[in-house]
């Protein structure tokens, strides 16, 4: 291998010079040029988003991936460039399990039917919970890991060659200091003007990449977005699962003649104390057709006890009973509530038709 001896001699003199001055300057006894304000507060910006990009990215992989095995499994594929073998998910394993012990039990006994609708629901909140996973790895955890591989190291690599011709251009200062001859003096000054004029350009360049952080904002609140509305989402859809879940154990329950007692019955997520202390009369829930209504919307749709109001049908529902009232996605509807009535469920009318209606597929009009 064909070595460079001359540049490499001079490469360990140019970094032990700058070793020289880094140390004096930290001792006191060497002066250095300190970079204008503006510089200054754009850096410790610059470290402030890094910092927190960090913690934000790793709390929130923890959130996704509590289990420290697989976020490290999750990490080496990633390294590799490897897709990750699909896995099932909690609940879908839970739900399979239940559906191969109802197999076992016998499917049409009680406890073997009811294995089999709890097990299929699980399978769906395991689905559920798989989407959001995928979309809250590719809408907020990818942008963040891209800013922090991407720009963030060239920042640091245009920081630290900054770095480097700061101390050049002290190191130039010194010797002009210490030239006696003019011969040497004129020579010190011509290195100064270089080691200013690259210091300048450095500077700039640096300034230009650390003011992109504004960019690196706008574009970290569009992700935070993204990622809060698949939140939303996805409790939505569980809670939607649940709600359909607990008609069903009631329904099988009341079908063999053996209600349910309260306890058995799982408590509503969405109290209606707090439904009443979050909303006001008149308010409007927005939500995207074809999207499953956000926490907010649900916590936003109790009626007052008197009036009627239209409101949109968001997808399509099935009425299990006939005191319910079967829905159409995109048809308009009018919907009232009663005293005494359960707040996740209205009175709907669609002609001379009429039932209850679940509140988490609609979209209230004002």
């Amino acid at each position: 291998m064909d070595f460079n001896v001359k540049k490499l001699a001079s490469d360990a003199g140019v970094f032990f010079t700058r070793a020289v001055q880094f140390t004096e300057e930290k001792l006191g006894q060497a002066e250095k040029t300190e970079l204008d304000p503006h510089l200054e507060n754009l850096i410790t910006r610059a470290d402030g988003t890094k910092n927190w990009t960090e913690k934000i990215l790793r709390q929130t992989e923890v959130l996704l991936q509590p289990n420290p095995s697989a976020r490290i499994e999750e990490y080496i594929y990633d390294k590799l460039d490897k897709k990750l073998p699909s896995k099932a998910t909690n609940a879908e394993l839970l739900g399979q399990y239940m559906l191969e012990a109802a197999n076992d039990f016998g499917p049409v006994t009680p406890y073997g039917s009811t294995l089999i609708t709890v097990g299929e629901y699980q399978k769906r909140l395991g689905g559920a919970e798989r989407e959001f996973l995928h979309t809250s790895a590719t809408t907020f955890l990818t942008p963040l890991r891209n800013f922090l591989e991407g720009d963030w190291r060239t920042i640091s690599k245009e920081r630290r060659l900054l770095e480097n011709r700061r101390l050049d251009l002290d190191i130039c200062k010194a010797r002009l200091k210490k030239a006696k001859q003019a011969e040497a003096k004129a020579a010190s000054e011509h290195e100064l003007r270089v080691a200013q004029t690259e210091f300048d350009r450095q500077a700039e360049v640096t300034r230009l990449l650390l003011e992109g952080i504004s960019s690196t904002h706008l574009n970290h609140l569009r992700c935070l977005h993204d990622f809060a509305e698949a939140q939303a989402t996805y409790y939505a859809q569980c809670h939607h699962y649940m709600q359909d879940l607990q008609r069903e154990l009631n329904r099988c329950a009341n079908a063999v003649g053996a209600p349910l007692p309260p306890a058995a019955v799982c408590p509503n997520p969405v109290s209606s104390a707090f439904l009443s202390g979050q909303s006001s009369p008149g308010a409007t829930v927005s939500t995207s057709s074809g999207q499953r209504p956000s926490t907010l919307a649900m916590e936003q749709t109790q009626l007052p006890v008197t009036g009627a109001r239209k409101a949109k049908v968001l997808y399509d529902y099935d009425a299990h009973d006939s005191s319910e009232l079967s829905l159409l996605a995109d048809e308009l509807i009018t919907v009232y509530t009663v005293p005494g009535m359960d707040p996740d469920w209205l009175i709907g009318e669609r002609g001379n038709e009429k039932g209850k209606v679940p509140v988490t597929y609609l979209e209230l009009l004002s």
